[in-house]
């Protein structure tokens, strides 16, 4: 019989928005010019959906997904981004009401950062990158975390459990 690697509670926690360090903040929660023009007015997004996208763009580069509950992202990156976008950070309460939002935003942010999901072929060279890893090391938590940083080097999004 094989155990689970992670129990139920270590798999929601991986599922959503870890704390977040002054670097991390910085380094993932400062938007360029670029960013502020994708995200802006001028297609219809109201404040809410603008913070939310915003969210999204910076979480794909720091995590390499987005967490579904987008509005429980840490307050200091929400604040942060709000300031750049110049909106009421608290409008991140009303964000992604519908699921079909927060995908739309999710495929819009990948697209526009040149991420994508997983194909097949991806999914065979992380289980062959993994096997290498885990006869040098017998960590499980070691493994995710280089499967992480793996899948985020190729700008492919990280699949669920």
């Amino acid at each position: 019989m094989v155990a689970p690697v992670f129990t139920d509670v270590e798999l929601e926690r991986l599922r959503r928005f870890p704390e977040i360090g002054r670097e991390e903040l910085f380094r993932f929660f400062t938007l360029a010019p670029a960013d502020v023009a994708f995200v802006d007015p001028g297609r219809g997004r109201g404040a809410a959906d603008r913070l939310g996208l915003a969210v999204a763009v910076c979480s794909l580069s720091w995590l390499g997904f987005v967490p579904d509950e987008v509005a429980s992202a840490p307050q200091a990156a929400v604040v942060r981004l709000a300031e750049q976008l110049r909106v009421d950070p608290a409008v991140i309460g009303s964000y992604g009401r519908r699921a079909k939002t927060r995908t739309e935003h999710l495929r819009l942010a990948a697209q526009y950062l040149g991420w994508r999901p997983p194909t097949t072929l991806e999914i065979k060279e992380l289980d062959e990158f993994l096997l290498a890893r885990a006869m040098e090391h017998d960590s499980p938590t070691l493994l995710f975390r280089l499967a992480c940083e793996f899948l985020i080097s190729a700008r492919v999004i990280r699949p669920g459990r």
